[in-house]
């Protein structure tokens, strides 16, 4: 049995990455939607279909534990699918996103509850963080920007720097000037692009402003509900096996999927239905 780890395109990886690093005995199945990515601006319709062929392809690849490596897809498909769709058709599978932890996260390291977070439009339209913040602390002041460019920059592989601190410093500078303390990575693309980032911030002065970067969580978090769930490690192979899926097999993923995942790739070609 394997860990399942689903995403819209190659961020995923990188979720991947920081997983394997904490609990390399397992084994994992990677599925990336390239093909239909970016799923940012989908229809909530579109995105519950495209998630659901996503899980239904990793539990027939013995997966019972999958994680959503793709806040919009957590945000917007994961809790109708958990609500409607396991008790149907996988009673006995486990599903996890990457929202919630982050939230937590942010929730318990701010320090003047002024949090700010960038993600797609999907993510930001779904109100999920908004509606897991007032969860934990209804005090906390959330501020959103959607940064529908970044995700097309990550995917294309391009690395102008100009272009992209461009970018980085329009979606950013709103939250700077409402003197948020704490921001969220609200996409998994957005890790690789942390440096950069942090160069933006300190271009707008907000120096002092704490980085929620999803990896670190996510695998503390799986660390954590593994221990509380053995019957679930009791089922799951130790034999350190990743393997990967795209729904578009090119030069381009091969070459992203290992510069994100830090070693090179191998990937097969998947079909969803």
């Amino acid at each position: 049995m394997n860990i399942g780890v689903f995403d819209s395109g190659f961020g995923g990886i990188d979720i991947l990455r920081h997983i394997v690093k904490k609990l390399p005995q397992y084994n994992y199945i990677y599925l990336g939607d390239n093909a239909r990515t970016p799923y940012g601006s989908r229809s909530k319709a579109t995105l519950y279909k495209y998630t659901t062929e996503a899980v239904d392809f990793l539990f027939a690849h013995n997966c019972p534990l999958i994680i959503i490596a793709c806040n919009t897809a957590s945000a917007e498909a994961l809790p109708k699918i958990q609500r409607v769709h396991l008790p149907k058709y996988h009673p006995h599978g486990k599903i996890l996103g990457v929202v919630v932890p982050a939230v937590e996260t942010a929730a318990a390291i701010t320090a003047h509850k002024r949090v700010g977070v960038i993600a797609t439009e999907g993510s930001v339209a779904s109100g999920a963080f908004v509606r897991e913040f007032r969860k934990i602390n209804s005090e906390i002041k959330v501020f959103q920007e959607a940064c529908p460019l970044l995700v097309p920059i990550v995917e294309s592989g391009e690395n102008d720097k100009k272009i992209l601190q461009r970018a980085l410093r329009n979606y950013l500078k709103p939250l700077v000037e409402e003197k948020i303390d704490t921001l969220i990575l609200g996409c998994t693309h957005y890790s690789i692009l942390e440096e950069d980032i942090r160069t933006a911030l300190k271009y707008l002065r907000g120096n002092g402003i704490h980085i929620v970067n999803e990896g670190d969580i996510v695998a503390d978090k799986l660390e954590t509900y593994l221990k509380k769930h053995p019957e679930i490690t009791k089922i799951l192979k130790t034999q350190s096996k990743r393997v990967f899926y795209t729904t578009d097999v090119t030069d381009r993923f091969r070459r992203l999927g290992s510069i994100f995942f830090g070693n090179a790739i191998k990937p097969r070609k998947a079909h969803l239905s």
